[in-house]
């Protein structure tokens, strides 16, 4: 097996470098290694985003179908729509008790 360093060494991952102290890196190389890491840690950051974005949007649906499922319940319970009818059936009532007692 090589020593560490030799030309022959396989690593089990990618040996990070710091471009300014590299020696023999031209300035185009090193301008060109900056924008893929900035490219790879956009990358990173979009990922993390648009799994808070699905959680959040997950959450934000949950809350609006919670809400709606208790408004349908909260009205489905309800009586005052019966309450109304019963007292307009009531007042009809008296009107055309009015109504006949003074037409007699």
């Amino acid at each position: 097996m090589a020593a560490p360093g030799e030309p022959g060494e396989t690593a089990a991952f990618a040996r990070r470098i710091d471009p300014a102290r590299e020696p023999g890196l031209s300035a185009e190389q090193r301008r060109l290694m900056a924008q893929v890491e900035f490219a790879q840690r956009q990358r990173a950051l979009q990922r993390r985003l648009r799994s808070r974005n699905v959680l959040l949007a997950l959450a934000i649906g949950a809350v609006t179908v919670g809400i709606y499922g208790y408004t349908f319940y909260s009205v489905s319970q309800e009586r005052f729509l019966d309450e109304l009818e019963q007292e307009a059936e009531a007042a009809r009532t008296r009107a055309r008790a009015r109504t006949e007692g003074a037409a007699s």
